[in-house]
């Protein structure tokens, strides 16, 4: 129970995933004031002797089922009148997984997944639709910098699964020659085993070069990648 004139330190997730072509997140149905019935983002109050991030971590594993998942820190949500019951201080994170994934976890009871566009029309509770905002604002910004696309994409994925998940994040069309020629370019891709059967030609299958591979400073998507291989045509 929140009580007291100090303030309480939390941590709320946005956890995201693609599926299909619309982003999608996790949120969880309060079953009691404030917001009773309202949608909200998982979280939980910080333990005395706990990081910020083993907070967050908790927070996902507790209500998605999910752990080991790609986290950052986004923000830190302060608002006096934020939670009526007392003064709480939020250290927003996101997170990232691929969907099949999330399929597979098992979330809490009162937990579904949205697409963001329908947030707008959710009654969402505290300020977590403005958290949302904020995540979805951060990916934007960083994918052309970090590849942070990888961590919403199986082990081995096609171009165009890639592709796709660029499309839905950034929310506009790419055109095809050149985002493939821009990512065979990037060395930020090797071949992996195997070709993706669908209509038409099979695919070629390809994974993310871990960060020890290419010598440069992102984060390992997996510990237990296998050795580069030479890149072929797509």
């Amino acid at each position: 129970m929140l009580t007291g004139s100090r303030p309480t330190l939390a941590v709320d997730v946005v956890l995201l995933t693609v599926r299909d072509r619309a982003l999608e997140v996790l949120l969880t149905r309060r079953r009691e004031e404030p917001w009773r019935d309202h949608w909200t983002l998982p979280g939980s109050l910080v333990r005395v002797d706990e990081p910020l991030d083993a907070a967050a971590h908790r927070a996902l594993q507790d209500k998605a089922g999910l752990a080991g998942v790609y986290l950052e820190q986004l923000h830190t949500f302060g608002a006096v009148d934020r939670d009526p019951r007392a003064r709480v201080v939020s250290v927003a994170h996101y997170a990232l997984v691929d969907h099949g994934r999330a399929a597979a976890a098992a979330p809490a009871e009162d937990a579904r997944w949205f697409s963001v566009a329908e947030i707008e029309a959710l009654p969402m509770g505290f300020d977590h639709a403005e958290i949302v905002g904020h995540a979805v604002a951060r990916i934007r910004a960083r994918l052309e910098h970090v590849p942070i696309a990888f961590q919403l994409l199986p082990e081995a994925f096609t171009l165009s699964e890639l592709q796709r998940v660029y499309e839905v994040i950034l929310g506009r069309h790419l055109d095809k020659r050149n985002f493939r020629a821009k990512m065979l370019a990037s060395g930020l891709l090797a071949l992996a085993p195997g070709r993706r059967v669908a209509v038409g030609r099979p695919a070629r299958l390809y994974r993310f070069l871990a960060r020890g591979e290419m010598g440069l400073a992102f984060g390992e998507r997996r510990s237990d990648r296998p050795t580069s291989k030479a890149m072929g045509s797509a």
